[in-house]
């Protein structure tokens, strides 16, 4: 019976197949209008509200720089982005976004603007203690960024757009002079050894050029980590998985403790007097 089920995978191409040949079967000429592209849809057989947030979402694509270069190869892009039209109104939107990113990825708000908020990785010991303890398996990838920035827009009734943007400059440059360091010692060494060992001198320098690259281009790693939990807070906003009210929190014992350890440094307890 098991060879008969059809996978998410098989089943995207077949249905992306079909749509394509049935759309095939349209003259399209140059082109289509939105209510063309409605009736088109409702031909195939695709609900309306899909078909209208694919317009919208096509409406407000915009590329993204990926940067080009050796550095841009080497480590990625400067910023992070990723965007999706979600259904819904942009205040409870907005509430929800707000309240993912500082209960559950570990962020504070830094400033408020008037079209865009943004968050940066939340300070202190508990907060450290608890993105290293993890919830669930989490990463707290967001938290990994120096700045994350997130705007909501109001396209149509039912829709708005939610852009976000992780701002990975500064670890990325701390990375890039990491590896110029590393570089710059192997051939300091290599300098001071060829004079004695002649080419073995130069042994340092020739392995700790490629490993310094090498650590250099993990930051790519991070920043596929930092992507993909953009892409899961639209992915949680698209389906309505994020409320926008707040939730009781669930502390972990470990916090816990290390709250009450903060707080008996802060509030010693007084000493008896002697009698």
């Amino acid at each position: 019976m098991g060879k008969d089920l059809i996978s998410q995978d098989a089943l995207d191409r077949i249905i992306k197949r079909a749509a394509e040949l049935q759309a095939g079967e349209h003259d399209v000429g140059e082109g289509l209008s939105k209510d063309e592209v409605l009736a088109l849809g409702k031909d195939v057989g695709i609900p309306n509200r899909y078909l209208q947030q694919a317009l919208l979402e096509e409406q407000t694509r915009s590329l993204v720089e990926s940067g080009t270069g050796f550095w841009a190869w080497l480590t990625g892009p400067r910023v992070l982005t990723a965007q999706r039209v979600v259904p819904g109104d942009r205040a409870t939107v907005e509430r929800a976004l707000a309240r993912w990113m500082e209960e559950e990825e570990s962020l504070q708000v830094k400033r408020r603007y008037p079209e865009r908020t943004t968050w940066e990785p939340r300070a202190g010991a508990i907060a450290s203690i608890q993105r290293a303890l993890g919830k669930k398996g989490r990463r707290y990838s967001l938290a990994n960024a120096d700045e994350i920035a997130g705007q909501v827009t109001q396209l149509e009734p039912g829709f708005c757009h939610v852009g976000l943007s992780a701002d990975v400059a500064p670890r990325r440059g701390r990375r890039i002079q990491g590896s110029a360091v590393v570089v710059a010692l192997g051939v300091f060494v290599s300098a001071a050894f060829a004079t004695f060992l002649g080419p073995i001198g130069l042994l340092p320098a020739a392995v700790l050029t490629p490993t310094s690259m090498l650590i250099t281009r993990h930051h790519r790693v991070d920043n596929e980590r930092v992507q993909i939990s953009l892409e899961q807070v639209l992915d949680r906003l698209e389906r309505a998985e994020i409320r926008d009210t707040p939730s009781l929190p669930g502390t972990h014992p470990l916090i816990k403790i290390a709250e009450e350890v903060r707080k008996a440094f802060e509030n010693p307890r007084p000493r008896p007097r002697g009698r």
